[in-house]
């Protein structure tokens, strides 16, 4: 459950990102599949930190564990969208 929140909240990290700064958007779907692959990589190392997995071992759905998951998610698709858009530009020249 925890990658599948990570996945979505990264695609919506990704187009957020993609549309609030105009110089990294890569369209709806370059925004997407970056963003999933943010959000994917964002909650992973979220889980190796240790943070991620509470909700599961205590037999819940912990509110907490499940912000966590969306902001890692959400950040990590940001994040990986703006490295792509770079490396873009940057093989351009």
């Amino acid at each position: 459950m925890e990658l599948i929140i990570s996945l979505i909240a990264g695609a919506v990290g990704g187009n957020v990102a993609g549309g609030i700064f105009k110089n990294i958007n890569l369209g709806l779907l370059g925004n997407s599949i970056a963003g999933i692959v943010g959000g994917g990589l964002g909650g992973q190392i979220l889980s190796m930190l240790g943070a991620g997995g509470v909700a599961e071992a205590a037999g819940g759905a912990d509110i907490g564990a499940i912000i966590g998951q969306v902001a890692s998610g959400g950040v990590g698709g940001g994040v990986l969208l703006a490295v792509v858009s770079m490396v873009k530009k940057m093989m351009a020249k």
